[in-house]
């Protein structure tokens, strides 16, 4: 059938017409989102659109030389599923006075616990801020600190889990420059940069960003305290002080994956807590030191080929990064067995990454204050443009 030309110019309005609209939505700033904790449940269903991309944000109290931002953001799960997360992004008020975009660092949190309340952008007090986040923000830099998978938002936090945390570290970044309100732009470099969970964090941001985020010029990554084997790390905390953290981990693992079915193996006890310590936080790790995995469950799933599978998916090594990384650890680390990090070390040197290594003088905590100062210090390196010591 032949159109008119009545129609044929009808057509083409209406075609232009709908061609501006979507433009317009696809540029449209992202709104602000409601106050309280309202902010943190997003619309359902999850709107359309790109990993990185901001839901809606609110501006963060005015802490005098940098600007903060609570961000909602889109992102993916440990498998795949589009989810939202929500962070924050730091901004320092003083004009960039280097070349190019001002430099992002997306900084992964170290443990704060699962429940919502234990969020980085809700948990007082925040530990790593006078460490070293305050001094990135004195360079000039900006800083995307995501609140992971589950922390704050629908659903439980899958702690540990490494591809859901490397997802939303990267996003952060992303969200960061898709923010108008936030003045970064795009194409400038990047960091991701972590100790303990966040250190894991990091890592498999670098390891993920040449397929998840080609478009990212990642400069480079610290990471420190880094589980990157949680074979390892599991037998180690199986009866030590740490013993909580290896309890949070079952429960992060659980919830990423839930074919795992956690409860099935728990005793009455171990049911008790599953019940109980969804929301736990930090602070509640240290009630179950020395405890052992035999004293919550009637076999232990971690000798099973289903969590046999999946923490050898978690075990970081298998996708070298293609950015420079400071790796370090505490020689006396407790939680973290050193000897994991060494293996990883290893694995990126034999794959050709320039790995600059370092160990220190104390155990896990203190490791992370005795750090501080050379994580900035090497992210500065890097940021210049000069090239990275390899210790391989």
């Amino acid at each position: 059938m032949r159109r008119s030309p009545v129609w044929t110019v009808l057509l083409a309005v209406v075609v232009t017409l709908l061609s501006t609209v979507s433009a317009r939505a696809a540029t449209a700033d992202p709104p602000r989102g409601p106050d309280g904790d309202a902010f943190y449940t997003p619309p359902s269903p999850l709107p359309e659109g790109a990993d990185g991309d901001v839901v809606w944000w609110r501006p963060l109290p005015d802490s005098g030389s940098a600007k903060g931002y609570l961000v909602l953001y889109r992102s993916r799960s440990a498998t795949d599923t589009p989810i939202a997360v929500s962070g924050r992004v730091l901004v320092p008020t003083a004009p960039w006075p280097g070349p190019g975009p001002r430099p992002i660092v997306s900084v992964a949190s170290g443990t704060r616990g699962i429940g919502d309340r234990c969020a980085p952008s809700k948990f007082q007090p925040d530990y790593e801020k006078p460490l070293f986040v305050d001094a990135m923000l004195s360079r000039g830099w900006a800083v995307a600190i995501t609140d992971y998978e589950g922390l704050g938002t629908p659903g439980l936090h899958t702690y540990i889990v490494g591809r859901s945390e490397g997802h939303t570290v990267i996003d952060a970044v992303r969200a960061a420059t898709r923010l108008p309100a936030a003045g970064l732009a795009a194409g400038g470099p990047v960091a991701f940069s972590g100790y303990s969970q966040g250190g894991g964090g990091a890592a498999w941001a670098g390891e993920l960003a040449p397929s998840y985020a080609p478009e990212l010029h990642v400069a480079g990554i610290t990471a420190g305290g880094t589980p990157a084997d949680l074979t390892v790390v599991a037998k180690n905390l199986d009866g030590g002080v740490g013993f909580g953290f290896l309890l949070l981990s079952a429960l992060g693992l659980d919830a990423a994956y839930p074919e795992l079915d956690l409860p099935d193996y728990l005793n009455d006890r171990g049911r008790t807590l599953y019940a109980t310590q969804q929301d736990a936080c930090v602070d509640a790790v240290f009630g179950y030191a020395f405890g052992h995995i035999a004293d919550y469950t009637t076999s232990n799933p971690l000798t099973t080929a289903k969590w046999q599978g999946r923490l050898a998916e978690n075990e970081l090594g298998a996708r070298p990064p293609r950015a420079p990384i400071f790796l370090f650890h505490g020689s006396l680390d407790e939680i973290i067995p050193l000897s994991q990090a060494q293996t990883l070390r290893r694995e990126y040197c034999a794959a050709g990454v320039d790995v600059t290594w370092g160990t220190y003088v104390g155990e896990h905590v203190t490791t992370l204050a005795f750090s501080a100062g050379d994580v900035v210090h090497y992210l500065a390196d890097r940021f210049a443009g000069k090239p990275a010591r390899s210790d391989c």
